[in-house]
């Protein structure tokens, strides 16, 4: 699959994560499941593509959802996707990833991802809650919501990102 129906179907699913979700998701969870579709997609990349088309779609899918979602603190979301999709790819480069392995790492990445940005926002003072209530009230909500996308497009995402990088090795070869 070419980078450019890469770029569509996370596009796509920048729309799910940001008009579709918030009316899916239950009145009283509202505020306290956050998808984060689109990093869970920048981590199979990471998995099953490499670390710089990784780095790639986490940088600027991140700065997309600063502009859009987040304009309090531009480049925090840009800066921690990029980050983590790329050691993500650095740590398991050589590696194949079995369904555990991928679930696992997804779920390491999803919380590794929400500290890190509640400790940003602690930093510049944008929130004045402890990071117990924190994990408690969003960050593990949010997990469960993670895994269970990151389960159900295990098989899809897979087969797309292994495809692009064979595409890419027998460009290359020519």
């Amino acid at each position: 699959m070419s980078m450019n129906r890469i770029i569509v179907l996370m596009l796509l699913l920048f729309v799910i994560e940001g008009a579709v979700m918030p009316w899916i998701i239950p009145a009283g969870f509202g505020n306290r499941i956050i998808p984060h579709f689109i990093f869970v997609a920048v981590v199979f990349s990471a998995l099953y593509s490499g670390r710089h088309l990784a780095l790639l779609l986490g940088v600027s899918f991140g700065l997309l959802q600063d502009i859009v979602y987040f304009g309090h603190l531009i480049g925090a979301h840009a800066f921690i996707m990029g980050l983590i999709a790329y050691y993500t790819g650095v740590l398991l480069e050589r590696r194949r990833a079995t369904v555990m392995m991928a679930i696992s790492i997804i779920g390491f990445a999803c919380i590794l991802y929400d500290s890190a940005l509640f400790f940003i926002y602690k930093v510049f003072r944008i929130t004045n809650e402890s990071y117990a209530w924190a994990l408690i009230d969003h960050i593990l909500p949010s997990l469960f919501l993670q895994l269970a996308f990151a389960l159900a497009c295990y098989v899809p995402a897979r087969r797309i990102f292994e495809s692009q990088t064979k595409a890419n090795s027998e460009q290359d070869e020519e």
